[in-house]
């Protein structure tokens, strides 16, 4: 009898689609998906609230807009898991590259808006370059690390600290100092990782505290943002009470979709504070599952990354979860007023075209990174993928 199913691809097959199948971490794109629907689905919560706030009337525009950067986001991340680890350096390369050549005329022909000017409008869409910046940066720098570490006569080390340096200046340029902060955790992991003496880590933190400390006292932006967290009557602080009102309202088994009321009180409701969205409508119990997924996904990935033999491979992959972890953490504490208000997307979860399309880039990265290279597939017994 002729089974009712046959899969596509067949463990014998060689072709590149075949190997790139058997050899993708399908668990992790599985999770990645399923982040994604739900981030759709959690929309039809925050569009109807979020809607009226632009020259918008369609009750469910953002819903839809949600749908095509999901979709989008999807596309990328499958398109880059499949490049080898020469694509994966040269997409690293010109996305950098990109990223930092429109980054640096922001101060220009940027767009203004919560403080920072730190997106470029392109006719209904708004590109934030820096969210592309994450990913590529940490590729390049894992890479240089690498070449520095050969004894070639390539100044890694040095290149890898200027490419680091000249997006942090950039960054605060705008001022984007939560991006700033994240990139500079997922660089010292990278820089101890490679192993480099551990003084040399001490340094480091050192002199991010100091400049974190100058910077309150030169830059209002973000010294507005700590005043407003230590008092709750400025706009950031009443988000971030908002927020939190909302988590409690919503208890153990939330309040029901779109029953929620405190989500009508937080601007940023379907972006950053998609978080007390969800906790209130849908309770304890979802949210749980979706930090259990992240933590899965990266805890999993670290553990795959550790075993790795190719040193850029590993600290390559372990950077970028590093960062996605970071963000979530972040996006997370936040939320529960743990922090100061970051503008940082909770992953997959959140609204915004930018930082989910960079978030399948970034996952693009690691499925590729992480799949099993050719060479590694034993060509005497093919079912051993």
């Amino acid at each position: 009898m002729a089974h009712a199913y046959a899969h596509p691809f067949t463990r014998t097959d060689r072709s590149p689609t075949a190997i790139w199948w058997w050899t993708l971490d399908r668990v992790t794109l599985t999770l990645a998906l399923i982040l994604l629907v739900l981030g759709f689905f959690f929309s039809f919560s925050s569009s109807p609230v979020a809607a009226p706030h632009t020259s918008h009337y369609d009750t469910f525009y953002y819903t839809k807009r949600h749908f095509v950067f999901a979709l989008l986001t999807a596309v990328v991340m499958i398109m880059v898991s499949m490049l080898s680890l020469k694509g994966i350096k040269r997409v690293s390369v010109l996305a950098y590259g990109g990223a930092i050549s429109i980054m640096a005329m922001l101060p220009l022909i940027g767009h203004a808006a919560k403080g920072g000017r730190r997106w470029l409008e392109l006719g209904p869409v708004a590109l934030q370059p820096s969210e592309f910046l994450k990913p590529a940066l940490i590729v390049l720098i894992a890479w240089m690390f690498c070449e520095g570490q050969k004894g070639k006569g390539v100044p890694g080390v040095t290149v890898a600290f200027c490419l680091y340096a000249l997006a942090i200046g950039l960054l605060l340029i705008q001022p984007d100092v939560g991006q700033s902060i994240l990139i500079t955790i997922a660089f010292g992991a990278c820089f101890f990782i490679s192993g480099v003496p551990f003084r040399w880590i001490i340094g480091m933190l050192g002199a991010a505290g100091t400049g974190l400390v100058g910077l309150f006292f030169i830059q209002p932006h973000f010294r507005n943002r700590i005043m407003g967290f230590i008092s709750p009557d400025a706009d950031s602080g009443f988000q971030v009470a908002r927020a939190k009102a909302a988590i409690a309202n919503g208890g153990l088994f939330g309040v029901g979709l779109n029953e929620g009321t405190m989500k009508r009180l937080i601007p940023d409701l379907h972006t950053d504070f998609i978080y007390s969205v969800v906790a209130e409508e849908y309770g304890l119990w979802l949210i749980l599952i979706i930090i259990g997924i992240f933590a899965f996904i990266i805890i999993r990935g670290l553990l795959k990354a550790m075993a790795m033999q190719d040193p850029f491979r590993q600290i390559a992959t372990s950077g970028l979860y590093i960062m996605l972890g970071m963000q979530v953490l972040i996006n997370v504490s936040v939320n529960l007023g743990l922090i100061p208000p970051k503008g940082m997307t909770l992953p997959f979860i959140s609204y915004g075209g930018s930082s989910m399309l960079a978030m399948g880039l970034t996952l693009g990265f690691i499925l590729a990174l992480t799949r099993r290279r050719q060479e590694e597939i034993p060509q005497d017994d093919p079912t051993k993928w």
